[in-house]
């Protein structure tokens, strides 16, 4: 009896120490409440908010640096038409000239399968970070001369990453309709895309959920130059 009663206590001793210990860890707060989420949030809009203005802020130094670098430095001709020639392939000069745009979105909130198809998945709705990749590289081996997704131009380095459906590119953050636009000839454009087996997959989806696929064709449209740092960065193996 007296074994059963010291049992009994413990188990109290116990329950009182984990309602203190979670008293104490919630400080008075919800521990179920999605508060640390929606911060997270707003501190990744913040951030991308800001990487934007320092964004402008280096295109406008870059701006002030070409207009230095136009002044005569003892260069040569031929060497002032070899530093053009590797900006515009840097990217970092603007270009103009017919494009491409094309325009990705979820499918409706309310989307069902069209007859024939089977029910969707959530991930079945929304676009992905493949989907994306697979315009952008249809774009490139169509011939494009440069390429801007959303407001910011492409170089050899950018990286087009999505989490969820939320795109981040060069430290921004995007939300759907995507839109992809790349000069070049549009005729050679378009075929491209039509030829991406990966679009094609994309177009099923399309036709059996509702996902946005729009392309545009403009005669005369010019993308910005990329403002951002242009620094290659590597690992090396700690010493």
């Amino acid at each position: 009896m007296w074994a059963a009663r010291g049992l009994t206590a413990a188990v109290f001793a116990l329950a009182g120490l984990i309602f203190v210990t979670s008293a104490n860890a919630a400080k008075g707060t919800d521990l179920r409440s999605d508060s640390s989420l929606l911060k997270l949030s707003d501190l990744i809009r913040e951030r991308s908010e800001k990487n934007g203005r320092l964004n402008d802020a280096a295109a406008a130094v870059r701006t002030d640096i070409d207009a230095l670098a136009q002044r005569d430095d003892g260069s040569t001709e031929a060497e002032d038409a070899k530093l053009k020639a590797l900006e515009k392939a840097a990217g970092t000069e603007k270009i103009s000239g017919g494009s491409v745009s094309v325009t990705l979105d979820d499918a409706p909130p309310d989307a069902t399968a069209n007859p024939g198809y089977p029910e969707p998945q959530p991930n079945d709705l929304v676009i992905h970070q493949q989907d994306l990749q697979a315009v952008v590289n249809a774009l490139w081996q169509g011939g494009a001369r440069g390429i801007q997704v959303m407001d910011q131009r492409l170089i050899s380095t950018s990286a087009v990453r999505c989490v969820g459906n939320t795109l981040i590119l060069q430290g921004r953050v995007y939300s759907p309709p995507y839109k992809v636009t790349a000069v070049g000839d549009p005729d050679r454009l378009k075929r491209a895309l039509n030829e991406s087996s990966a679009i094609q997959n994309y177009l099923l989806y399309v036709k059996a959920y509702g996902l946005g696929w729009k392309v545009d064709e403009d005669r005369a449209v010019t993308l910005p130059g990329y403002s951002g740092t242009v620094d290659l960065h590597y690992a090396r193996p700690v010493q």
